[in-house]
């Protein structure tokens, strides 16, 4: 309709006033917006303006000689602003990041709305411009002082919550019942510090308030914060919760999907993906758990080709670039790997998943320079704790000089942690090599008294067929199988004892050695059946 009528107005300059035309290139150009055509909903856009330039100009609006309606539609017209925040928002769209900004730029300040500096505030962090985004974050807070997304920018930029919280308290202090909202900004302080601990036991006690008593959102922040302090169990526990209460969650489901894959949960990791798919496709959640379900199905040209099309849909998806660039080591790709995940560590700072990510890349292509010097970074950055002090030792076990060291280093993690996963097999890996069978026997066992994990029971299993105990190695594998069915290394060790006990001959059981040899991950090469169907689908991979 819209362009009907512009050819109209085209052909017959009296039928519509000045005003009226404006409207019709600004009705017109919304209805391309919505319709997903970007430039062309810009070009009108930019026609409106031009013609809104020139109504300025008249001090009067000239009556129409047609049919229409000679009252006085200045009062009525769309808003030169809001015609300049569609036309951003359409730069956003086609990922023009720059002409957005130069065009709310040029907005004086007096009249921009919190709308407006909310996305300007987006727009100059996401270019790195941090001084311009807490501007434009405040003057949000200044106009809204409960806009929570400016309040988490303003933290995630750095800014101390005691600071954030001042801009917030007047209104605080003046509504009943909103006294939360200041732990509720501390935090989230915490969160943006990597101060896990403390966010997690913050957000406990809001939790247990009765105002906020079964929140989704916190439910899910604490699941996220559990999964980054390595407590999966408990992060598992807190989205199935949240999950519970609000069936169609999406956020935060593409950690749930992961930590589910690497469980060895595949069938959830399916049945997850099937049902985000049925919310929403347009989201990245959906397409990260499948891409999990693929990836730890062995099938990584497809994990590869999901993990793209979820970074096509949100570039900010930190989970997508992990899988994407998780799939690209695993098939060789270490290089194009190393800028996912070093994409990953811009974004999320405070998460070591993304760390480990470039840290194996360096391990994979021999630069251990390179990963002594990022992992000592980030023992730095985010403190000794468990995480990061493992994360230190699996670097220094790559290094003969510094074997002492990493021992050290994982005494001190299983002092702190004394069931943290991590630490327990790089201390077992040790062990192993120093041949210390029943020291690694015992440090398991004490290890497993509180948790069950297919890792934990595998490599307990080789340390007793090490020392001669075929029975109780038989039964730890068994456990391990039934935890992950899926687990290579478990059905090979099974398998070895069976043929040890009933000798077949000698061939098969060399083959079965050389498949002990091989790497946890590093094994799973070559046996992608798909890879020359996904390998065609290239120009989907967003970011090579």
């Amino acid at each position: 309709l819209g362009d009907l009528g512009l050819s109209v107005c085209i052909s017959s300059r009296e039928l519509f006033s000045p005003s009226q035309k404006y409207q019709l290139l600004v009705y017109h150009a919304d209805s391309l917006f919505h319709d997903k055509e970007y430039r062309n909903a810009v070009s009108k856009y930019t026609m409106a303006l031009q013609q809104k330039k020139a109504l300025s100009k008249t001090s009067k609006v000239r009556p129409s000689t047609g049919n229409a309606a000679s009252t006085p539609q200045s009062q009525c017209l769309p808003s030169e602003i809001e015609v300049k925040y569609k036309m951003a928002e359409c730069y956003t769209m086609l990922k023009q990041d720059k002409d957005a900004i130069a065009i709310l730029d040029g907005i004086p300040s007096r009249q921009r709305t919190p709308k407006i500096n909310m996305m300007l505030a987006n727009l100059y962090k996401k270019a790195g411009q941090e001084r311009s985004s807490v501007t434009s974050y405040k003057e949000v807070l200044r106009q809204c002082p409960l806009a929570l997304d400016a309040i988490l920018g303003l933290l995630s930029l750095s800014v101390k919550g005691a600071e954030v919280a001042s801009m917030t308290i007047n209104v605080i202090q003046s509504i009943p019942n909103l006294d939360w909202l200041s732990v509720w900004i501390k935090a989230y302080a915490f969160v943006h510090t990597g101060d896990n601990t403390r966010a997690i036991n913050t957000i406990c006690s809001l939790e247990k308030k009765s105002l906020l008593r079964d929140n989704v959102d916190l439910l899910g922040s604490l699941a996220d914060l559990y999964f980054r302090a390595g407590d999966n169990k408990n992060s598992i526990l807190k989205f199935e919760q949240a999950q519970m209460l609000d069936p169609y969650l999406i956020k935060g489901m593409d950690v749930y999907g992961y930590l589910l894959a690497r469980e060895g949960r595949l069938e959830d990791v399916e049945n997850l993906g099937c049902r985000l798919f049925n919310i929403s496709d347009q989201h990245a959640e959906p397409w990260v758990v499948s891409g999990c379900h693929s990836f730890y199905s062995k099938r990584y040209s497809r994990a590869l080709y999901l993990g793209a099309k979820a970074i096509q849909l949100n570039s900010n998806s930190v989970q997508a670039l992990l899988l994407k660039g998780a799939a690209l080591r695993n098939m060789g790709r270490v290089q194009e790997a190393i800028i996912h995940f070093r994409e990953a560590i811009r974004l999320a700072p405070c998460r070591l998943d993304c760390y480990e990510g470039l840290i194996e890349c360096y391990l994979a292509s021999n630069s251990i320079r390179e990963a002594m010097v990022m992992a000592n970074n980030v023992y730095k950055t985010l403190g000794a704790n468990a995480q990061t002090l493992t994360l230190l030792a699996t670097v220094c076990l790559e290094d003969p000089v510094t074997q002492e060291k990493a021992k050290t280093l994982l005494d001190k993690a299983l002092t702190q942690r004394p069931d943290y996963i991590k630490a327990v097999v790089k201390k077992a890996e040790l062990l192993s090599r120093e041949q210390k069978y029943e020291d690694g026997i015992a440090l398991l066992r004490n290890a497993l008294a509180n948790q069950s994990d297919c890792v934990l029971h595998r490599i307990l299993g080789d340390f007793l067929v090490a020392v001669n105990e075929y029975q109780e190695a038989m039964d730890q594998y068994s456990i391990a199988l039934s935890l992950d069915p899926n687990d290579q290394k478990s059905l090979e060790g099974m398998q070895k004892m069976e043929k040890e006990e009933s000798p077949t001959d000698a061939t098969q059981e060399e083959d079965v050695d050389d498949m002990e040899g091989s790497g946890e991950e590093g094994d799973l090469e070559g046996s992608d059946s798909e890879a020359a169907q996904w390998a065609d689908q290239e120009q989907w991979f967003g970011m090579q």
